[in-house]
């Protein structure tokens, strides 16, 4: 059983989008491959596109239990879009089961004009993270989006920088959420500091004291920090020690 879905707006492109066998057997530049998926590139009428094959679920159970992790891509996705925060564009989206079992799925985004991931400006320690006002207004934005997430009692899991892209103009998107969820009581505490110390595993390395104190005020919404706040920042600067 196959169920496969293309937004309306993309019917032009039903010939290489419009089934999960069309999907599957499309050509591309090669991005990434793992033992469960693969990414390829695609450009149709100037635009690009990455296409992301599953052909597993995961281990033992996981085929037959549970989310697919290519239902969680999509799903996550279009839960950002919903909440306001910026993300890739999904165009269309699919799973195929055979009995109870994962068989295939597919997940297909618009690409993102002009943009870089912040670990890229990291790794290749870009000028702009020592432009203060451009820093500021990224993690003004940051830490908007991931305010908005954690208010829904939803955590990204994974709220690295390779998955922060930020174009020309400034603008921040956030990507890549596959093992993203909702958690409550003391699950959504833990997983919360891990979205924060995820973020600032990097940018202790690139941002001064003060700038990431800054990001922690602009997402509490505070100027000072309470007895809770304390701890929990205590919690962030050591979440990764000895891991790293």
């Amino acid at each position: 059983m196959a169920g496969w879905n293309l937004e309306p707006a993309y019917r032009a492109l039903a010939h290489d989008f419009g089934s999960l066998d069309a999907v599957f057997a499309l050509q591309g530049e090669h991005l990434t491959r793992d033992p469960l998926s693969q990414v390829i590139r695609v450009e149709r009428d100037g635009v690009n596109y990455y296409v992301k094959r599953y052909t597993g679920a995961g281990k033992g159970l996981r085929r037959y239990l549970g989310r697919p992790r290519v239902k969680s891509e999509w799903q996550n996705l279009k839960r950002f879009a919903k909440w306001g925060i910026p993300t890739a564009e999904v165009v269309a989206w699919g799973l195929e089961r055979k009995g109870f079992a994962f068989a295939r799925g597919a997940m297909i985004t618009r690409e993102l004009p002009n943009t870089r991931d912040l670990s890229d400006l990291a790794d290749n320690n870009d000028p702009l993270l020592k432009d203060r006002a451009w820093v500021d207004g990224v993690s003004r934005q940051l830490a908007r989006y991931t305010k908005t997430m954690h208010d829904h009692r939803f955590t990204h899991n994974d709220l690295k920088w390779r998955n922060l892209l930020i174009d020309d103009q400034a603008h921040l998107y956030l990507i890549d959420c596959p093992n993203g969820d909702f958690w409550r009581g003391f699950w959504l505490k833990y997983r919360i500091t891990k979205d924060l110390a995820c973020l600032d595993k990097v940018a202790k390395y690139h941002l001064s004291a003060t700038q990431r104190l800054r990001f922690y005020f602009q997402y509490t919404g505070r100027t000072t920090l309470n007895a809770a706040d304390k701890e929990r920042v205590r919690h962030i600067v050591r979440f990764f020690e000895g891991r790293e």
